[in-house]
């Protein structure tokens, strides 16, 4: 299972529409994770377009969003990785304890809200967040995770520059 995942599109004042970089890796995604300000549940439709999506709310996100269907936070088995995702993990310090007491069950818990794209494992649980496509902040790249799940493993997790 191919799944691409993105967070902080901040649409509309940061994502017009879906970037030529990003396009190309939705057509080969069978699922896109999105976690969180979305800021338009617009975005979530556009990406619809290529591949069945599911999304957690962001601070920045309005109800509109929360109406298309993303919730505070989400659990999901992909094939047998269980994922978890939400959009604010908290500070740096101690997030890997935090996660696995947030997400009990999780191999995997995606999430978003800082910008910075990062994959570290701890506690006994992988956090990733995806960066963000469109707004870098102090990042030299925009950018997106890519994960590549087969027979209930995580086999690679990248995260991609797209700018």
């Amino acid at each position: 299972m191919n799944v691409v995942v993105l967070a902080d599109t901040h649409a509309p004042r940061r994502w017009k529409s879906c970037p030529p970089a990003v396009a190309r890796h939705l057509r080969r995604a069978d699922l896109i994770l999105h976690a969180g300000d979305v800021c338009t549940a617009e975005v979530l439709v556009e990406l619809s377009a290529y591949a069945p999506v599911r999304a957690v709310l962001g601070n920045n996100d309005g109800p509109d969003v929360a109406a298309w269907g993303a919730t505070e936070t989400l659990e999901l088995d992909l094939g047998g990785l269980r994922v978890a995702m939400i959009h604010d993990s908290g500070q740096t310090t101690g997030r890997t304890a935090r996660m696995r007491r947030r997400f009990p069950g999780a191999d995997l818990v995606v999430y978003g809200h800082s910008h910075i794209p990062m994959d570290v494992t701890g506690d006994g649980v992988r956090v990733f967040n995806p960066g963000s496509p469109t707004d870098r902040r102090r990042q030299p790249h925009g950018t997106i995770g890519l994960l590549d799940i087969a027979g209930g493993e995580l086999r690679r997790a990248e995260i991609v520059p797209v700018t």
